[in-house]
This record gives C-alpha cells, structure tokens and sequence, in this order.
C-alpha cells in the first residue's frame, strides 16, 4: 500500500492537495475554509403555527359555482403573487379561531367554517434560525362583512378579489395552495351537503358591503 503524500503549498502560496488518481490538483480557499471554521455548527430550530383558507360564496347567478376570497400581494421582488388569507395564531387561539380571525382581518369577510381543507408543512431558515412552519386550512362560509384589505393590520395586501374556485389553481401563485384549491373543488364536487351549506342564505358576490 503506497503512503499518502502530505499536502504542500502551490506555487501561489495556496495549500495544494495531492491529486487523486487521474484527477487534478484540488485547491483549497483558505478563506473559505476559515468561514466554514468559524460558521455555526447548526440553528435553533423553531416552530410557528398559522392558519387560514378559503372563504367560500355562492354564485348569485349560477347557484352550483363558488368564489373564494383571494388576496394580492408584492414578494420582496416586487412581483404580484395571488394568494390565500392565512396568519398567525395568537395567544391561546386554536387554529380554526385564528382561520376566521385572520380571513376576517385580511379580507373582510366574516366566515364560518364548513370543512378541513388541509394542512401545508413546511421548512425555511432565517438569519438565526431555521423555521418548521405549519398552515392550517379551512373551507368557510362568507356569512357577512365588506371585501377589503384596508383593514389588514399588516398592510401586505394590495387588493382583495373573487375568483370563481375552478380558476383558483390557475391564480395562486404557490403549488401548495394551488393544490389546496383543487381540494376544495373535489370536496365541492362530491359533497352536496357542503354545497347546500355553502348556499344557504346565500350572498351577492358583488364587492359592496353583505349584511
């Protein structure tokens, strides 16, 4: 067995790996080594909870289609992207007071919920911290309030719109809501007590305010 060469500097001054058999030099950035040196060895993993979803209503000229609320919103690069009211959930709250809580906050429409839609689970790191974030998602019925996001206390939406719920997965921006959206047209499809619940006392899908 042939003993390992020890490494050298090259003619640059840099540490010079020896070659692997029928490879080439490896070069080693002694600054990129420092970084990984002093980089943390890993981040605190925290966990959040939100919860939303589809506020539903019934079509007043086509009784067997639905609309949902949907909001407008700029990402960091300034791109419209079409997405489902969701937030936090805050102080003691279960996950279907914050659903209704925040479509009410964030669109306007005051909901009751109908059905579970499905839950989004998901990872993404920070600065500091590595995030384990899980979204709740609820069908609703819209049962009154004005179609606005004025009332937003985060002020991240631009606007607030119907969408018939066989367009939605054409609109929303994110694969995981757009397969959310597909959900809840089966579930509209199959179930017609959830239709029949969705109608009754049914409102106009103008944008003034419902009673």
């Amino acid at each position: 067995m042939s003993t390992p060469v020890p490494a050298s500097d090259g003619p640059d001054g840099r540490p010079e790996v020896p070659p692997p058999p029928g490879g080439a030099p490896l070069r080693v950035n002694p600054a990129r080594r420092a970084a990984a040196a002093t980089a943390p060895v890993h981040l605190p993993i925290v966990d959040e909870t939100s919860a939303g979803g589809l506020v539903l209503r019934a079509e007043s000229e086509r009784p067997e289609e639905f609309s949902a609320a949907v909001l407008l919103r700029r990402n960091r690069t300034g791109r419209l992207e079409w997405c489902l009211p969701k937030g936090h959930l805050e102080g003691r709250e279960t996950p279907q007071e914050a659903a209704i809580r925040e479509i009410r906050e964030e669109t306007g429409i005051r909901g009751s919920i109908q059905a579970e839609l499905g839950v989004i689970d998901y990872w993404f790191t920070g600065e500091d911290r590595r995030v384990h974030k899980v979204v709740h998602h609820y069908l609703l019925r819209a049962e009154g309030g004005h179609l606005t996001v004025e009332n937003d206390p985060d002020g991240e939406a631009e606007d607030a719109l119907w969408v018939r719920v066989d367009e939605l997965a054409e609109r929303l921006s994110y694969p995981n809501e757009q397969r959310l959206a597909a959900a809840a047209l089966d579930l509209l499809v199959s179930s017609r007590n959830l239709r029949d619940a969705l109608r009754a006392d049914a409102f106009p899908t103008e944008r003034p305010d419902l009673p």
